[in-house]
């Protein structure tokens, strides 16, 4: 496989094909693994349904809006609903994999509000009252998360896991 533009140096270099990982995380950056993506899901748990809504908070040029809509939609992330008949408008809508995105866009705002450069813009507000300091705990036992008191149990390969 030839590689190219690899940072913002132009290197050109054979490289090996190589078995990567099994990996959830690389499947699910397979298909929301750029801003644009993860910014239309933010609209649309915010409560933004509307295309041109989305398209003025996001910032997205209107062609790469349109195709990551439609992305979303191919992969069950959000689906597209009628609300005006002539002429046709539709509004966008997640789907349950969509709102199982909303703890991650929210993790992902509270590591940018304490190592992005620009200055935080938006304070979280838990149902309780309280500013939401997350913290992801273990199901079974209560326990923080940190990464570093995981570990791989096993590796499945997409045939396996299919059985």
């Amino acid at each position: 496989m030839w590689v190219g533009k690899v940072n913002s140096l132009w290197h050109t270099a054979f490289v090996d094909d190589v078995d990567p990982r099994p990996c959830s995380i690389a499947s699910a950056l397979g298909f929301l693994g750029e801003k644009w993506s993860f910014l239309v899901v933010r609209e649309l748990a915010l409560g933004v349904h509307r295309f041109d809504e989305i398209r003025r908070n996001t910032g997205a040029p209107r062609d790469v809006l349109t195709a990551r809509l439609r992305r979303l939609e191919e992969v069950g992330v959000l689906e597209r609903r009628l609300y005006q008949e002539r002429p046709q408008r539709f509004e966008y809508r997640l789907t349950e994999a969509g709102r199982e995105l909303r703890p991650i866009l929210l993790s992902l705002a509270q590591w940018g509000d304490r190592w992005a450069p620009s200055p935080r813009v938006t304070v979280w507000e838990h149902a309780c009252g309280a500013e939401l300091e997350l913290e992801h705990t273990c199901a079974a036992c209560g326990g923080l998360v940190d990464g570093g008191n995981v570990r791989v149990k096993r590796y499945e390969t997409a045939t396996a896991a299919a059985r």
